[in-house]
């Protein structure tokens, strides 16, 4: 089988090559050909002992698309995106790689005779707009509040279409805040609910923006990959022709995370949490989706954690390398 990851060098895209290059194989398909995409070229997988290609290609220029589905891989792994604050910051930018970029992935899809690959596409919970109720259901309406959401809508609706015609075979996932993510701490809004259990762990002073009572929808960087495992092998015809997912996920408050913390590196970790109100960080993350009731996906065999004190315990091992 051959597989395509577009945004390759993105950390999920990173995590999901390192995953195929690990096992051999996605969803307990072989894997024999990957070829791995990003605006600048992923170094990843260097021990996949199938055929590996890796190169920078940006999909919005022409022929990009075209090139990509040359060889017709049997799975796309469409990840690459401008993300939330960059797609409002810019608007023409966030059309052109979240809109314009898909769209010409799936015209390049279609222009090859004889030819219907699995599309994975990554969503966001950023298609969901306030007023919410207090668990969203699979049936709750796409109402996107910002640029970002709208191009991720906009992606699903094409993804439904194009799949409905029989031009591919596609699976929506919209993930939840990945968390806690490796490496350093960024800019974007959602970053502390990472960094607030990353840096204690790692005996590093946090930085808490919001109060304890926030509530979001988590998930970690193993479930994620796991969602990809799961959609390229998966029988897609119980979905019909609603083809998008919101992901399963652990719903907790900022005190939940804090005290699942606690329970795993103790008061000393919890003690690096500094509070430092930010009112304009607080906004924000005012106006995300708290709670989800992910029926469809469950039911389709997607998986996550059932806790975040697992969220902490699975950066343990897989990043820090510790026994858990």
């Amino acid at each position: 089988m051959k597989i395509t990851i577009i945004g390759a060098a993105g950390m999920i895209g990173r995590k999901l090559a390192e995953r195929i290059a690990q096992t051999g194989a996605i969803g307990g398909q072989t894997v024999d050909a990957m070829t791995l995409v990003d605006v600048v070229a992923p170094d990843v997988a260097t021990d996949f002992t199938g055929q590996r290609v890796s190169y920078a290609a940006d999909l919005t220029e022409a022929g990009v698309a075209a090139k990509l589905v040359a060889d017709k891989p049997d799975v796309i792994v469409h990840l690459a995106a401008i993300v939330s604050g960059e797609a409002e910051a810019d608007m023409d930018k966030g059309y052109r790689v979240n809109l314009d970029g898909t769209r010409a992935l799936l015209e390049a899809i279609a222009g090859v005779p004889d030819y219907c690959p699995r599309v994975i596409y990554a969503s966001s919970l950023a298609v969901f707009g306030a007023p919410f109720p207090t668990k969203i259901s699979d049936d709750f309406n796409l109402t996107p509040l910002t640029s970002y959401g709208t191009q991720k809508a906009m992606g699903e609706l094409l993804l439904n279409d194009y799949s409905r015609r029989g031009i591919l075979d596609g699976v929506g996932i919209r993930f939840p805040t990945i968390c806690i993510r490796p490496g350093k701490p960024n800019k974007a809004a959602s970053g502390f609910f990472s960094g607030i259990l990353r840096e204690p762990l790692n005996g590093q002073e946090a930085i808490l923006p919001v109060d304890d009572d926030v509530r979001h929808w988590f998930a970690s960087p193993r479930a994620a990959v796991g969602y990809i495992e799961h959609a390229a092998m998966m029988d897609t015809a119980p979905l019909g022709a609603q083809r998008c997912m919101t992901m399963p996920g652990v719903s907790a408050t900022v005190a939940e995370q804090i005290e699942a913390l606690r329970a795993v590196a103790g008061d000393e970790a919890v003690a690096l949490i500094r509070r430092e109100p930010d009112a304009t960080i607080a906004s924000i993350v005012a106006g995300w989706p708290r709670d989800f009731d992910t029926v469809r996906a469950l039911e389709t065999g997607f998986r996550a954690e059932n806790s975040f004190e697992e969220i902490i315990r699975i950066y343990l091992e897989d990043e820090m390398g510790q026994s858990a």
